[in-house]
């Protein structure tokens, strides 16, 4: 009786076929209006941070989610040539402006609210969404920024332990993989548009510093090294190595150098088998659709769909859980714009790669 039980719920799971295609742009568009109607203070432009005001810190949000919805609403543009998705989001992060020595960036809040910090990796994730834009529309707007953006990171570059990226402006404690990570990437998208070899020159150092002090044995990436002791934070997030996983994916297209295209296999199978478990990707949205990035490239390079397959499935995960009044996901009652802005990103991505 048990065993006729279990075969009957596994005839009732829902499967993802190949053949069968979701509907991601319904899905997408969801998620766009509950952004659009629940999450942004149309008076100012701005976004807040979840829908339940209780829970937020402040009026409006964080520059990180923003990093994220950034990238989602050029991926959505991607997907529907001639729409205009970014320029709003765009126009919200430049009230987190900052001028300030020793070179212009942007803090990680509305900056005529509160000066706050400034992230090294919130800026290169702005930067990345940058380039990606200006390589499909060639708008000078987008290089622009994102060149602004390489230039302040360049000022959280130095030798100690080395070299490598801090992770915030003025904390010398700690070189993180998400802060040399999408830095790499910046420098190789730059090197890409302009050929100028400094570019090339500091993606391969800081390529060569985070794989030394970083990389796990098994090609997974640790959080950070902390400063000065050298001790390694061993903690392992699926957007670390999905940027550096997409790092050696660029490499290999820019130097046509096997090692770069072997690397990322390695990487690519000990993140599979690492972070997907029991059908799951870990909870963080965001993080999985940055890890998403560098699957997608490695798939656009040997078009092998596992390493696209085991996304559809979370994915779809994802959506059968969502609140279903709303078509808002995340695991809390107070939906966030970060895992919405998430889920459009990869939603959009796998949609792309599905054709």
């Amino acid at each position: 009786m048990i065993r006729q039980s279990v075969l009957l719920l596994l005839c009732l799971t829902p499967r993802v076929s190949r053949d069968v295609r979701p509907d991601y742009s319904a899905r997408i568009q969801k998620l766009y209006h509950a952004i659009e109607t629940r999450l942004e203070d149309k008076k100012t432009g701005l976004y807040v941070e979840t829908t339940d005001s209780a829970h937020n810190e402040h009026p409006h949000s964080y520059m990180w989610p923003l990093c994220a919805y950034i990238q989602a609403a050029n991926e959505m543009e991607a997907a529907e040539p001639g729409k205009n998705y970014m320029q709003p989001v765009l126009t919200a992060i430049d009230q987190y402006y900052n001028d300030s020595p020793p070179a212009p960036g942007y803090g990680a809040y509305v900056t005529k609210e509160k000066k706050d910090t400034r992230y090294y990796d919130d800026n290169q994730w702005i930067a990345i969404a940058d380039l990606d834009a200006y390589d499909r529309t060639h708008q000078k707007k987008y290089l622009d920024q994102g060149e602004l953006i390489y230039r302040f990171m360049i000022t959280g570059l130095d030798t100690v332990s080395g070299g490598g990226f801090y992770w915030r402006e003025g904390d010398k404690s700690s070189k993180n993989t998400c802060s040399n990570g999408p830095g790499i990437l910046i420098a190789l998208q730059l090197y890409k548009i302009t050929h100028k070899e400094d570019y090339l020159n500091t993606a391969l150092a800081v390529y060569g510093w985070t794989n030394k002090w970083l990389e796990s044995p098994e090609g997974l990436y640790y959080d950070n090294i902390r400063i000065p002791s050298l001790k390694i934070s061993m903690a392992t997030y699926t957007y670390n190595t999905g940027t550096m996983l997409q790092a050696n994916v660029l490499l290999y297209g820019i130097t046509k150098d096997e090692k770069y295209l072997a690397e990322a296999k390695r990487i690519a199978a000990a993140g599979k088998q690492h972070f997907f478990r029991n059908g799951r990707l870990p909870g963080n949205y965001w993080f999985n659709a940055v890890f998403l990035r560098g699957y997608e490239a490695l798939y656009q390079v040997d078009h092998n769909r596992d390493w696209i397959d085991f996304f559809v499935q979370d994915a779809e995960a994802v959506w059968n859980t969502r609140d279903v009044a709303t078509d808002m996901v995340g695991a809390k009652p107070a939906k966030s714009l970060i895992d919405q802005a998430a889920m459009i990103e990869i939603y959009a991505r796998l949609a792309a790669n599905s054709k």
